[in-house]
């Protein structure tokens, strides 16, 4: 049996989440609600008991009256009553088959996924073909004491962070309108500062839906020195998971690294709360660059991170890389091309 949810089918989208052997906020219909740019939808391909669930963004492709298959920011892919490695062939051959024929079906050229590192989803999306490594993603293990834990800061990560306690830095959790407001300014300079796009910023209301999410727990922390908040996060706990959302520094407290700081509070704060991950990411883009190894500094415990890119009309997409003058075998890392500015 296949299913379409849309966004308006709030409890039926939250009760396949929920049923779910693994999941990370970035399936929760909360999450997927916040997305603005196309129409989220929970595709589900069920057996009986047995279901195999995917959120997906649908969006026209402008020009044509063809659509692709997008996710939202952040990690998601494939989530089932099972570990996705350990499906029998018959329930993901019937995904297959299922999928395959709704991409055939609602005139669909191509789905982009961004595969969460914490579950092995790609033992599902390699029957398909298209899965593509991408880099790493850097994982503080929260089983380890937070002696071990420090055991594996490089000399700078333990220096900045002495360096902070000495001068009487602290993290506070802060609620409310006038916390979003605080936190959108430092990470709004933070993002100019590093001239990041468009992609990167958002709206307060944003924000402020993501505080009031009951499929996840979202907090703001902020890192003071005396009465200033110099430095400032949004991070989100799920299912033993925390994922460093967004994250701010003032200019002029760069030279201190109080994000070092902030990041061995909070895993402190997720021992206490019973998680057993922190997820840092990796570089922008998630290539081998400054940001990777300033995140490596804390460990070298990493997950690879894998995107699916499938086309799943190679027609059209060659067509349209042939209107837009686009070279398919352009080393250009970036999918679908046709979308390419």
């Amino acid at each position: 049996m296949t299913k379409i949810i849309t966004i308006r089918d709030r409890m039926e989208w939250m009760s396949y989440v929920q049923k779910a052997a693994e999941f990370d906020c970035y399936h929760t219909w909360h999450y997927n609600s916040l997305h603005k740019n196309g129409d989220p939808i929970l595709f589900v391909y069920q057996q009986e008991d047995d279901f195999i669930a995917v959120p997906l963004v649908a969006r026209p492709v402008p020009g044509t009256s063809y659509f692709d298959l997008t996710c939202v920011y952040g990690f998601s892919g494939p989530i089932s009553n099972k570990k996705i490695d350990e499906l029998d062939d018959q329930l993901t051959e019937g995904f297959k088959s299922a999928f395959m024929a709704y991409l055939h079906d609602e005139n669909y050229i191509s789905v982009f996924l961004r595969l969460n590192p914490f579950f092995k989803q790609d033992a599902l999306l390699k029957k398909f073909g298209g899965v593509h490594d991408n880099g790493l993603t850097v994982v503080l293990d929260l089983s380890l004491s937070i002696e071990e834990q420090r055991k594996n800061y490089s000399e700078s990560v333990r220096a900045a962070v002495k360096k902070a306690r000495n001068r009487g830095f602290i993290v506070k959790e802060e609620k409310g309108p006038e916390a979003v407001a605080l936190f959108i300014s430092i990470y709004t300079e933070t993002m100019q500062r590093v001239d990041a796009s468009d992609y990167y910023l958002f709206s307060q209301e944003y924000f402020q839906r993501l505080l009031d999410s009951d499929e996840y727990d979202t907090r703001i922390l902020m890192v003071y020195d005396g009465d200033e908040a110099i430095a400032s996060t949004m991070i989100m706990f799920t299912n033993g998971i925390i994922q460093a959302h967004l994250v701010g520094t003032r200019r002029e407290y760069l030279k201190y690294s109080p994000t070092k700081f902030m990041v061995d509070e909070i895993t402190q704060l997720g021992r206490e709360m019973g998680m057993r991950y922190f997820n840092l990411g990796g570089g922008l883009g998630f290539k081998d660059d400054n940001l990777l190894h300033w995140k490596l500094a804390f460990t070298d415990n990493t997950l690879d991170f894998k995107s699916w890119r499938y086309i799943a009309n190679h027609p059209v997409y060659q067509q349209l890389l042939n209107e837009r003058g686009i070279d398919e075998n352009a080393e250009i890392d970036f999918f679908p091309l046709y979308r390419y500015a």
